[in-house]
């Protein structure tokens, strides 16, 4: 099976990128050969790197995707064996030699000179050679479904990025604000008007905050080693990535979804094994039909030393009787791979269905989050530092309300990445690409 340009795509707009000039890559060796795949590029300051250029790493230079050659030639051999016809069988036969008496010796042998071979019937070529494509066939569903099963991981792995980033930029809006806090708190303890212990609790709550920050470049380093070891390099040559995790797009209901999963590779494997099925029932019933050999040749006699013509022709019995089990066991087979199917198309159905709860809540919780809760966290943030400065509210109600700001924009990237991890298993599933909302201008508040 072969999918639409759109699987091609598939996955990329999970992440919604911004329409930023890629660079150039680093100079490599041709795709495909170990110095392309080992070698490392240098990370460049301020360099993007962006999920097509993961995609063009990755390509037809993985392991994975190239060991789908190495079957098929494989596979063609023995398709080539599979078209062969019987061997034509040269034989030479002496009779009336090393005897007693009159054949005591060898001139009175008989020498016969003959051509042997077998006569198939019942379509046994034809059924060995579409037996043997058809196994040729399958391999292009195998292989599109394991590509589409690297691009959903290199999709996850580009997304911990992203998500790495977005920790980031968070920790150092929340050191920003514990250090106005140490700043009021200073104010307050050098007027007098509050102890020494809230400057202490404010500092505390700022080295936590460099604390997660720490914790999520570590992240990050680690994830951009993880998403370039999908293709065989040790040292990531990019810096940051382009991604943003809030562009969650409106997409269709599950009924018109799951009629997209009849043309995914994972169903679509059935189809090919059915045919090769088929193709082993038909194979198994040539057996029933039996074989002729033949022999034709030439034999000295021993009498005046003249020559006569030979022939002979042979046929197995019971060759239907000996045909039937393998018949029933291929037929069995079928009927196997066909309840196979079924379990196999509920159990992607019921995890599209699930994937699809997922980022329909997810996206409604994070523009929720976006719409109505964090515009009344940032007013009511502004004003419990202005209080906390003029002495109306003591330290522990402002960190309070620092730490639920914190912690909602937390919930809300949480939420985000979850749903967009919900969209790529969608995607991998349907092969369908979808436009999502526009990203957030750079610079904006996380």
């Amino acid at each position: 099976m072969r999918l639409r340009p759109a699987a091609l795509a598939a996955l990329t707009a999970a992440l919604c990128f911004s329409a930023q000039a890629r660079p150039p890559l680093a100079s490599a060796s041709p795709p495909g050969t170990l110095a392309a795949a080992n070698a490392p590029a240098a990370p460049r300051a301020g360099s993007v790197f962006t999920l097509d250029d993961a995609y063009a790493r990755i390509g037809d230079s993985h392991p994975d995707l190239r060991l789908f050659g190495d079957q098929r030639s494989v596979l063609q051999a023995e398709r080539d064996i599979a078209a062969q016809k019987p061997a034509l069988v040269a034989g030479l036969a002496v009779d009336n030699v090393l005897g007693t008496g009159a054949v005591s010796g060898i001139g009175g042998a008989e020498i016969t000179l003959s051509l042997a071979s077998v006569f198939e019937r019942g379509g046994k070529l034809d059924a060995r050679r579409a037996f043997a494509q058809s196994r040729i066939d399958a391999l292009a569903v195998d292989r599109e479904g394991r590509r589409l099963d690297l691009l959903a991981e290199t999709a996850r792995r580009y997304l911990a990025i992203v998500a790495a980033q977005r920790r980031i930029e968070l920790a150092q809006f929340d050191i920003a604000q514990r250090k106005r806090s140490v700043a009021a708190a200073r104010q307050r303890l050098e007027a007098g008007a509050s102890p020494e212990s809230g400057l202490l609790t404010a500092q505390a709550a700022q080295a936590r905050a460099e604390l997660e920050r720490s914790r999520a470049e570590q992240s990050l380093l680690a994830a951009r080693q993880h998403l370039a070891a999908l293709w065989g390099e040790r040292d990531p040559g990019f810096a940051t990535v382009a991604g943003d995790p809030y562009a969650l797009a409106p997409i269709q209901d599950t009924a018109a979804l799951a009629s997209l999963l009849e043309r995914t590779p994972e169903l679509a494997r059935f189809n090919d094994a059915r045919r090769i099925g088929e193709a082993r029932v038909r194979l198994a019933q040539s057996q029933a039909t039996p074989d002729l050999s033949w022999q034709l040749g030439v034999r000295r006699l021993q009498d005046g030393s003249d020559m006569a013509l030979i022939g002979s022709v042979a046929m197995p019995l019971g060759a239907r009787d000996r045909a039937e089990p393998g018949i029933r066991g291929a037929q069995a087979e079928l009927a196997v791979l066909e309840t196979e199917r079924e379990a196999k198309g509920m159990s992607l159905y019921s995890t599209l269905v699930e994937a699809h709860g997922r980022y329909r809540v997810g996206a409604l919780e994070v523009a929720r989050l976006k719409d109505d809760v964090l515009p009344r966290l940032e007013r009511a943030e502004k004003a419990a530092e202005y209080a906390y400065r003029a002495g109306a509210i003591s330290y522990l109600e402002l960190a309070l309300l620092q730490a639920e700001s914190v912690a909602v924009r937390k919930q809300r990237l949480d939420t985000a990445l979850d749903a967009q991890l919900a969209l790529i298993e969608i995607q991998r599933l349907t092969g369908e690409s979808f436009l999502a909302a526009s990203p957030i201008p750079a610079g904006a508040r996380p």
